[in-house]
């Protein structure tokens, strides 16, 4: 790959800088490599899996880009010296598409070992989170895209589910096409569906520690879908501050007060279609086949077969209607 980092640095005239490769995670789809000199660093991502066309990846740079120049707190997508967003390497005959981006100001939380930035209440960065959500969702409303990303049941329909979850898995199945008829049934109007992140959590911002303000970044799952999957996601994501809590009443009750205070901020910045909101467990449900997709798409790209372990709550929730996270009784 060393050729073809080299190649990505001058398209972007980054040779004099260092560029140290970022441990990819589980399911990592590309190679991504911080780019220092001095004071300056950005994000250079080379994706090379071929399960995107170019078109996904200017329609990506384009929405981000938008967001960036409009007062979002993403991190913006960066030219090349050739003055585009998305450039083309081939190499063993197949193209890599490669791209750069500002680095977002701050820090994982998990790097900081999950503590938020001090003198500040945990209150201030659920509101923080919410309002940076509404702010991007509030001006994807507004977006006129020029290049297209795919819609969600361009995906998510019951003929690929069929062709990559194995027979072994007939349950599942039905209760994903059970979830698909129902998620069918959704409204599909401009102030509930447009272009959303698809991945909004911790993993994919960063925290100022001395501000607090939050900068989003990695949309390389964005995706024409409804608002209510990333607050859907949002809500999985907070569970992990209130598992510990042996009270599943009060952990309810902090799950329900993290998620109001989420949706505080996100009403500073845009409205929520309450209709939607209400429908809050079936969108939970949504993140959950989405879960369970990404994992068998994973092993499929590997080689390998699922480890039933790694779905088997969701499996269990949506099998069962079990509701996940603590809605319902």
């Amino acid at each position: 790959m060393n050729s073809i980092l080299d190649q990505s640095k001058a398209l972007y005239k980054l040779e004099a800088y260092q560029c140290k490769l970022v441990a990819g995670h589980d399911g990592g789809r590309n190679l991504v490599y911080i780019c220092s000199k001095d004071e300056n660093k950005y994000i250079l991502r080379i994706s090379a899996l071929n399960d995107r066309t170019e078109e996904d990846y200017w329609a990506e740079t384009e929405f981000v880009h938008y967001l960036a120049q409009n007062g979002a707190p993403v991190a913006d997508v960066m030219p090349s010296a050739n003055g585009r967003f998305v450039e083309q390497i081939e190499t063993e005959g197949r193209w890599c598409y490669v791209c750069l981006f500002a680095y977002a100001k701050g820090m994982l939380i998990s790097d900081n070992g999950y503590r938020y930035r001090e003198g500040a209440s945990l209150g201030e960065y659920f509101y923080n989170t919410g309002k940076s959500l509404g702010r991007i969702h509030k001006l994807s409303k507004q977006y006129s895209p020029v290049h297209h990303r795919p819609d969600y049941f361009d995906k998510y329909n019951a003929d690929y589910i069929n062709r990559l979850i194995p027979e072994q898995y007939d349950e599942l199945k039905k209760a994903i096409a059970e979830r698909l008829d129902q998620f069918r049934a959704l409204p599909i109007e401009p102030e509930g569906y447009g272009l959303v992140h698809f991945d909004f959590s911790d993993g994919n911002y960063h925290i100022d520690m001395d501000t607090g303000e939050i900068t989003a970044f990695d949309f390389d799952n964005c995706i024409n879908c409804w608002y209510m999957f990333d607050l859907a996601n949002l809500w999985i994501h907070g569970e992990g501050w209130f598992r510990n809590e042996p009270n599943p009443t009060k952990r309810m009750e902090y799950m329900q007060l993290y998620f109001d205070t989420i949706l505080k901020g996100y009403r500073s910045e845009t409205d929520v279609d309450e209709s939607l909101l209400e429908k809050l467990p079936l969108f939970i449900d949504m993140i959950l086949v989405e879960n369970i997709v990404d994992e068998f798409e994973v092993c499929a790209r590997e080689g390998e077969e699922v480890d039933a372990e790694d779905i088997e709550d969701a499996a269990e929730c949506l099998i069962n209607h079990i509701p996940y996270a603590g809605i319902g009784e």
